[in-house]
């Protein structure tokens, strides 16, 4: 409500700065103390801001070596309003999207690019969400990569260099998690060598309010949007090999990460509860990475909702390059619903054997032809809360939409006898 962090990256050392004022009011501007971007830190600054109105639209000018840097499409950010104990929670709405390939083609495998379709940023960017939720697969890791820190910090680079993403970073609030492929190589998990220096890269190119615990290494996070709360999972830098055999020690997110997820969900008062994971969560039939493949991990966090009667639980995911909405319907709960959200610009995929026709899959849902990035809209009163899922293409048009209310997502009440 009264801060945020801004996030740059220059092409050699620099001083940097940011002018920043409400929106319509430039005499009232304040600029940000310099910070020198390094060699070391690939040139990146990261620029907290404190002190802001509550509620509030800013635009902002970014200053290099005491000189502004024009950039062609607006730079913009904003802080939460303050309506605890006043009105109604906002209306809002969060972009969602996972697996962003950019070519490069020297690097690349031979044959047709694997990337395409990047106007489908520009499209995002149109729509003026409030925040992004980043579902892994940021960027794509190659061979010549996942070897040295270096490697690592070229791709972000690379990836965060594409002209059509610069819009979309400059005015949306982000919020970032991964999964194999900006994590390391496919498939990637506790075993990888450079999982320390790739948590440290993660953190260098992205801003997010905090990175696991005190106790426990990861990308996972937990923040709030007007009334509604996020839990970003980390399913790579502790996850046991998928080929491990079933048994407590296969684990997709480990047992410290678990406990903080499950005292989360049990300490929120959100009417909505969206837990976003690289993998997807609900699907019982997925024949490649997913939770259900970690089945003491799946069994003891689906046993614990509903023990616990929590309400509003809402999962998103990404990683298996076609979108669709698993549905897990419980009659001594409420259905639970998987938003699965790829690719935004990797190659397509199709589901395969039991999955083609997935009876947990909404009626509808499915989409495999067509790059996509999810919207989630959140309304209404603070008594009668309700979730609109779109699914939409390249170009905006809308593949599906589904509407749950918070409501809904609250478990039968129980009998006195």
């Amino acid at each position: 409500m009264t801060g945020v962090q801004l996030w740059v990256q220059t092409t050699r050392k620099a001083s940097v700065q940011f002018k920043f004022w409400p929106v319509g009011n430039i005499s009232e501007s304040r600029t940000t103390p310099p910070v020198t971007t390094s060699t070391e830190g690939s040139f990146v600054a990261r620029v907290p801001i404190d002190d802001l109105s509550p509620g509030t639209r800013f635009e902002y000018q970014l200053v290099i070596d005491g000189k502004s840097i024009a950039r062609p499409y607006p730079l913009l950010f904003q802080t939460q309003s303050l309506w605890q104990w006043r009105t109604d929670p906002p209306s809002f709405s969060a972009v969602i999207g996972s697996c962003l390939y950019v070519n490069e083609k020297e690097v690349d495998r031979p044959g047709a690019p694997y990337g395409s379709d990047e106007k489908i940023l520009s499209t995002i960017a149109s729509l003026k969400p409030d925040m992004m939720l980043w579902l892994g697969d940021n960027t794509y890791y190659r061979e010549v990569d996942w070897n040295t820190a270096g490697g690592l910090r070229h791709r972000w680079t690379h990836t965060r260099s594409m002209p059509e993403l610069q819009p979309l970073l400059g005015s949306v609030h982000h919020y970032y998690m991964w999964d194999d492929h900006d994590f390391g190589p496919n498939d990637a998990d506790r075993s990888y060598r450079l999982r320390t220096e790739a948590l440290e890269t993660h953190k260098l190119f992205t801003a997010n309010g905090t990175y696991g615990t005190l106790e426990t290494p990861g990308v996972f996070s937990r923040f709030e949007w007007a009334d509604v709360e996020f839990f970003m999972m980390d399913d790579r830098f502790h996850r046991a090999p998928n080929s491990s055999p079933e048994g407590p020690e296969k684990v997709m997110w480990g047992s410290a990460q678990l406990q903080w997820l499950k005292d989360g969900l049990l300490n929120s008062r959100a009417p909505f509860k969206i837990v976003a994971n690289g993998n997807q969560v609900l699907n019982p039939l997925c024949e490649y990475e997913a939770l259900v493949r970690y089945q003491n991990e799946y069994n003891e966090l689906l046993s614990f909702i509903k023990q616990n009667r929590i309400s509003g639980v809402v999962f998103l995911s990404g990683d298996r390059h076609m979108s669709e909405l698993i549905a897990l319907p419980d009659t001594a709960l409420y259905p639970l619903y998987d938003f699965t959200s790829s690719s935004m610009t990797a190659g397509l995929s199709k589901p395969r054997g039991a999955e083609v026709n997935n009876p947990n899959r909404v009626s509808g849902t499915l989409v495999t032809d067509f790059h996509t990035f999810g919207v989630l809209r959140f309304s209404g009163p603070r008594t009668d809360r309700s979730l609109t899922m779109e699914c939409r293409d390249a170009d905006g048009n809308v593949r599906w939409t589904f509407t749950v209310r918070a409501n809904d997502l609250r478990p039968p009440r129980q009998s006195n006898r």
